[in-house]
């Protein structure tokens, strides 16, 4: 008998907001979801404003800033702008600890 329990995947997600002007994210955003929220976002258009506000992110981990990363990578790569706005404490930190902090600068 197996006594490992099937871990539901936290729930959070990119959200076109205002026509598509802009994103918010609301929800975790850690390594248990971060492959299905990247490849969610991927399939989006990128906000027209290139503004993406963090301010409804809950629990996150380093995957958060690898998809963080993916995305600013993807918009340089469409010559667009993005900007991470209301950005949670704890993801500066991250950044921060992974020399990244160029990634959440406005």
């Amino acid at each position: 008998m197996s006594s490992q329990r099937d871990t539901p995947e936290p729930a959070g997600g990119f959200v076109a907001e205002d026509g598509g002007e802009r994103w918010g994210y609301k929800g975790a955003l850690t390594f248990a979801n971060a492959s299905k929220v990247f490849a969610e976002a991927v399939a989006m258009p990128l906000p027209s404003t290139g503004e993406i506000d963090l301010s409804g992110t809950a629990a996150v981990d380093s995957s958060a800033v690898a998809v963080l990363l993916a995305l600013r990578r993807r918009a340089a790569e469409e010559g667009r702008l993005l900007v991470f706005i209301d950005v949670p404490p704890a993801l500066t930190a991250l950044a921060d600890l992974y020399s990244v902090e160029d990634l959440l600068a406005a």
